[in-house]
């Protein structure tokens, strides 16, 4: 997210800091230059795929507290513990036939026994219980070590915080990657939170005289999130109204990132009695700035000292540079800025960009890094970040996307329809992400009622089914592909099984210009039917209806861009 005067600002002034790459002393945006002057260069920084291991098969041994913190009024927690055979990451495993893996989870201090246990060779997901009563709460994270008996200890931190009295507690689930969140109103238990909004400006909404009146209209399009670009104390009173609404936000501290002293000083007051916070923005696209490797680590150290009750989030913009660099140690939640919208028509389909150069993977700035110009750069670019993540051997991240909902600057030809909009917002959705906060508000009349519908249907509790549609994206078992059979192109589809095997959310999108003519059948369990209907865009030159047959659920067409979501009641 950059706009020209800021852009430019940094082009002057950024330069000398770009210590990332080949060829820093160049000007470059994801590590490739973007002006004539300068001829094109291998950027470096890709992630590629691992070479197979010659001991291989590998046993991989991963864990994870189930949520990144517990609170003192908890009594129990749950590991998570991984043991994959994997050709890339592990230990030699080779002709051992046991089934089953013994381990034993302590603390790293003191050897205090949490866990001892056995877990299946080949499992993921597997869950352990261990009592929070052993151990003394803390604002410093407290490490364990998991050993077991064919490799060597794997270690990691678990946080278990004093309750708070007031104010809000936002925790990660490590199983589904979804936002947990705590305050007065929700009675401090923790609730399953999707936030769905707009980063918003400070001169043209938060500054407003009647700023007050403005964050409600936002609220009332059924948003309900927002990341301020602002901050304490010129929109002390913003805040608060937020907080009284009970409007989540992001806080926003890229803008002088790199200040320690202003980034305690911001997060100390943002964390004070703040019911809606639910995270905090550190940087805004470091790989795109080719920021040194050590800046966002820094600040995502000073903020989770700082207010360990709140998840960090950092937005990247490279869709293949230096990922692992940029996000590990640096964020627990990544954001995207994917803009394909309108480039085409700004860079004459790609081969030349407003800087005079062409746009490819060595050369070139057209507004969204490798991109074709079309609403599947979305999936494309969520399907590499989880495919890295994989690659690298890392416990995957939740993830955000920020939508575009602007144009201009030389690189965007136009908006994104409505349509486009719901389409890129669903295949993101489709790859599990658990946040949607787009660029910029205030957006047109058109997008901002075109998101303010789709957030009350994915994002608001007690609204549509009770909240079921944000349970489901947020604490279900998903997304699990789904496929149409016989095969349609263009079709994209996902599904969600609640925890307890009633209910399945299945996500249908098509991405193509041109409507989909004839049934489109998507396997689904047999046994199923259709609930509700809780989201239909999806038009089509048949019936409209959605129904299961013979375990596929069936519609006659789908028209160009069409959406739909759909809950099914299982059989048990």
């Amino acid at each position: 997210m950059r706009s020209t005067a800021w852009f430019l600002f940094g082009i002057i002034t950024s330069v000398a800091s770009q210590d990332t790459g080949n060829h820093p002393d160049w000007p470059r945006w994801c590590g490739k230059v973007y002006k004539p002057d300068y001829p094109s260069f291998d950027p470096g920084g890709q992630t590629l795929p691992p070479t197979p291991d010659p001991l291989a098969p590998l046993l991989h041994v991963q864990f994870k507290p189930r949520y990144s913190l517990y609170l003192e009024s908890e009594k129990t927690g749950e590991f998570i513990i991984n043991a994959g055979i994997s050709q890339f990451h592990g230990t030699h495993w080779g002709n051992n036939t046991s089934s089953n893996v013994e381990f034993h989870i302590k603390t790293t201090t003191d050897d205090k026994v949490l866990v001892g246990d056995s877990v299946p060779v080949n499992s993921t997901g597997n869950l352990f219980t261990f009592n929070l009563t052993d151990l003394t709460p803390s604002l410093s994270p407290i490490e364990v070590t998991l050993t077991y008996s064919s490799g060597p200890s794997v270690k990691t931190t678990l946080l278990y915080l004093p309750s708070k009295t007031s104010g809000s507690v936002t925790r990660i689930d490590n199983l589904n990657g979804g936002l947990h969140h705590l305050n007065a109103a929700s009675n401090h238990t923790f609730k399953p939170i999707l936030p769905y909004g707009f980063y918003a400006s400070y001169d043209a909404f938060l500054a407003l005289p009647n700023y007050s009146e403005a964050i409600q209209s936002y609220a009332d399009l059924g948003l309900t999130g927002m990341v301020p670009l602002t901050h304490y104390p010129e929109s002390a009173s913003a805040f608060a109204y937020m907080n009284s609404i009970g409007l989540y936000y992001m806080f926003d501290l890229r803008e002088n990132y790199t200040n320690q002293t202003w980034v305690r000083e911001q997060v100390t007051a943002a964390a004070k009695d703040s019911d809606a916070l639910f995270s905090y923005w550190s940087v805004d696209e470091p790989d795109g700035w080719q920021a040194p490797f050590s800046a966002p680590v820094e600040t995502y150290n000073t903020i989770a000292k700082t207010d360990p009750y709140h998840p960090v989030s950092l937005v990247l913009n490279c869709q293949n540079y230096f990922f692992e660099k940029y996000s590990q140690g640096a964020a627990d939640i990544l954001m995207a800025d994917v803009y394909p919208i309108g480039i085409t028509e700004s860079s004459a389909n790609l081969s030349n960009s407003k800087w005079g150069t062409p746009c490819n993977s060595t050369y070139g700035d057209c507004g969204c890094d490798n991109c074709a110009g079309s609403v599947l750069d979305v999936s494309n670019r969520f399907d590499d970040l989880n495919q890295y993540e994989k690659w690298l051997g890392l416990w995957p991240k939740p993830k955000m996307f920020n939508p575009q909902a602007f144009h201009g600057e030389g690189y965007w030809a136009r908006d994104p329809t409505a349509e486009e909009s719901w389409v890129m917002v669903l295949l993101a959705i489709n790859r599990g992400v658990k946040g949607v906060l787009g660029w910029v508000w205030p957006a047109s009349e058109i997008l901002a009622k075109a998101h303010g519908r789709l957030a009350r249907v994915v994002s608001s509790i007690g609204e549509e089914e009770d909240g079921v549609v944000v349970g489901l994206l947020v604490e279900g078992k998903g997304p699990e592909k789904l496929s149409t059979e016989p095969e349609v192109k263009g079709v994209d589809a996902a599904g969600w099984v609640d925890k307890e095997g009633r209910k399945m959310l299945v996500s249908v999108v098509n991405t193509g210009e041109e409507g989909v003519e004839g049934m489109v059948e998507l396997e689904v369990p047999g046994g199923s039917r259709v609930g509700k209907v809780v989201w239909d865009e999806s038009g089509g030159s048949g019936d409209g209806e959605w129904e299961v047959k013979e375990g596929k659920l069936t519609k006659n067409g789908l028209k160009g861009m069409g959406t739909a979501l759909v809950i099914l009641e299982l059989s048990m």
